[in-house]
């Protein structure tokens, strides 16, 4: 897949570059710049379906939930990381089964996980978790979501004691602030390049 994606990155740089020559020379084009595509092959979406649903049902932007899941897979959805963790958004097994108990899956098995939809769901309930946790800070669930809610909870302490608000500066992990950055950025990025089909439903 990530080869695939090399390769229309190539394609896509390739066509921009035709595409500035053909306007030097006086051709008009109505279609969206070559800046838009190139993009949307950097930044994919796919499973938006599966996004909304759960972006819906636990009242997240599927902005943020489609941001998450650039970041932490790819949209890969047979990613697996070194801690085990599965799909596209990266839910450990045993994160998995305790949401399980909590939301009556009896049935769940790891496997599940293999399942963008039950991995979509399962990843979203979890990062709603962490936003009730941390009162609505989205920054802080992000930060959260990559390093844990304990490591969080000990720097956001750390802020109030000076009188402010976590920020991404205050983050000591170097991975874990470029993981929120990347997040921030790429919800932004996804509001304008998908509005239509990550529109948040009523």
């Amino acid at each position: 897949m990530r080869r695939l994606l090399l390769l229309a990155v190539v394609v896509a740089v390739a066509a921009a570059a035709g595409l500035g020559v053909l306007r030097c020379a006086g051709a008009s084009f109505t279609a969206e710049p070559a800046a838009g595509w190139y993009s949307r092959l950097a930044y994919p979406l796919e499973h938006d379906g599966a996004i909304r649903t759960a972006a819906r049902r636990q009242h997240l932007d599927p902005a943020l939930v489609a941001a998450v899941i650039s970041t932490e897979s790819g949209f890969d959805e047979r990613a697996v990381s070194s801690s085990g963790a599965v799909g596209l958004m990266q839910v450990l097994p045993a994160t998995a089964a305790q949401i399980a108990r909590e939301t009556g899956g009896v049935a769940f098995e790891a496997a599940d996980l293999e399942d963008p939809r039950v991995n979509v769901r399962y990843g979203s309930y979890y990062l709603r978790r962490l936003l009730d946790e941390f009162g609505g800070d989205t920054l802080a669930a992000v930060a959260a979501y990559n390093a844990g809610a304990a490591r969080v909870a000990v720097w956001l302490d750390d802020a109030a004691a000076d009188g402010r608000r976590l920020r991404t500066a205050d983050i000591p992990f170097p991975e874990t602030r470029e993981y929120v950055r990347r997040v921030l950025e790429r919800r932004r990025l996804y509001r304008e390049l998908y509005g239509d089909r990550l529109r948040r439903a009523s």
